[in-house]
């Protein structure tokens, strides 16, 4: 398939550049992947789509402040670095800018010297290894000099730390939010427990693959960079019985999505572990694991519009995202969301 297959216009001002006030009361478009039939709603409306018995999976992932300012060593020069997965022993794979400035050997100074990143190698995909010095803790030096890392598009700068995080966010490690799951608060999923539904996390640490574009035209030459992820026996047992008994299977984004059909065999069962997921879901995967999706709206020719679109057929994300254009919906990280079933 080719790149452009997966391109749509879309005006520069339906792209959200700050979050609302309440979570829950962004709007949702509905889409039924069998007839292609569409319906607008309220986020907090979503509970109505799942019956007793269901079961909703989470990425419990949290963001880190994985954005540093500092300064080139040897020429005072402004550097920015945006860390994106940990390799142990203080060593970080991270992102650099201006990349053609850090070469193998610089030291970069954050926060008047508390923290030194030493460049210590290339990567493949343009990145950095750095090797990180400095006293006392890494996570509380982190949290006080670093920034969260919102996307490109984001040109207003965050108020709330928080509101880049989902309200269930416990394992520290992510680069980007799962920010389908932002639009949950803690009303709604009490009511969701309250209706019979199973929730249950795993855990996926978002890294380069959202910051990532495809730039290659036949797209099944793209190679996905590997992220970690978690699953528990007990989230295993409890998505495993969802689908012995007949039920519905629900991930709240392409991050939770890519998660369950990396461990998933072709029977759909879920087994526990840990391990890297480099998975690539384009059209004509079969999927494995989950009868529904949670999403948000997403870039044009980006992976997560081909995950989307392998989900429900091309020409229905397709014609649901011309839908949602039309009816002024709010793109990408703080924007509207799709529910897909």
């Amino acid at each position: 398939m080719k790149l452009e297959d997966f391109d749509f216009d879309l005006p520069e001002e339906l792209i959200a550049q700050e979050p609302i006030k309440d979570r829950s009361k962004s709007r949702l478009l509905v889409l039924n992947k069998t007839t292609g039939e569409i319906e607008h709603k309220i986020f907090e409306d979503v509970v109505n789509y799942f019956e007793q018995g269901d079961c909703l999976v989470l990425n419990n992932t949290k963001v880190i402040p994985a954005r540093l300012i500092g300064y080139r060593k040897k020429t005072n020069g402004k550097i920015e670095v945006v860390l994106l997965k940990s390799i142990g022993s203080d060593t970080w794979e991270v992102l650099v800018k201006p990349g053609h400035k850090a070469r193998i050997g610089d030291e970069v100074i954050f926060g008047d010297g508390r923290l030194i990143a030493k460049i210590i190698d290339d990567t493949d995909f343009g990145g950095r290894i750095v090797k990180f010095l400095y006293s006392n803790s890494f996570e509380e030096i982190l949290n006080e000099l670093g920034q969260m890392p919102t996307p490109p598009y984001i040109k207003k700068k965050l108020q709330d730390k928080n509101r880049y995080q989902t309200v269930y966010a416990q394992v520290p490690g992510s680069a980007a939010a799962p920010t389908a799951g932002l639009h949950f608060t803690e009303e709604l999923l009490k009511k969701i427990k309250e209706k019979g539904i199973s929730i249950v996390f795993i855990t996926l640490h978002v890294g380069l693959g959202t910051f990532r574009p495809v730039k290659v035209e036949n797209i099944e030459e793209h190679k996905m960079h590997a992220e970690y992820y978690e699953i528990s026996n007990k989230t295993a047992e409890v998505i495993n019985s969802t689908r012995q008994a007949g039920r519905k299977v629900f991930a709240v984004g392409t991050t939770s999505t890519r998660t369950l059909e990396t461990v998933a065999d072709v029977n759909g069962q879920i087994k526990p572990g840990s391990g890297w997921s480099d998975i690539f879901i384009y059209p004509g995967y079969n999927f494995k694991a989950i009868d529904g999706l949670i999403t948000n709206f997403h870039l044009p020719k980006s992976t997560l519009i081909m995950l989307v679109s392998a989900f429900a057929g091309r020409e229905k994300i397709l014609n649901a995202y011309k839908e949602a254009v039309s009816e002024r919906y709010q793109f990408f990280s703080f924007g509207d969301a799709m529910l897909i079933m």
